[in-house]
């Protein structure tokens, strides 16, 4: 009879263990997929500050480039940098 009951305990023992595992791991996999879905807040505010900066370079070699090519003297290219660079 003693026997019976030590087995009766380690079996329920193993279940109270493996119950608690398997929640556990539960939990683990529900906040991993929150984090998933929603994307991380310094990716989004960085771009927006990066923008103005791409396009005032991007202008800048637009007037370079027609400059170059004939199609803006220098004084035109010079007043249109400064509307650019806002000085």
């Amino acid at each position: 009879m003693p026997r019976m009951l030590r087995r009766a305990a380690v079996l329920g023992a193993t279940a109270h263990v493996a119950a608690s595992r398997g929640q556990a791991r539960a939990e683990a996999g529900q906040q991993q997929a929150a984090a998933a879905a929603s994307p991380p807040a310094p990716v989004q505010d960085a771009a927006p500050a990066a923008a103005p900066a791409q396009d005032t370079y991007g202008d800048l070699m637009k007037l370079k480039e027609l400059l170059d090519a004939g199609a803006l003297t220098q004084e035109e290219f010079d007043a249109q940098k400064q509307k650019i660079l806002g000085t």
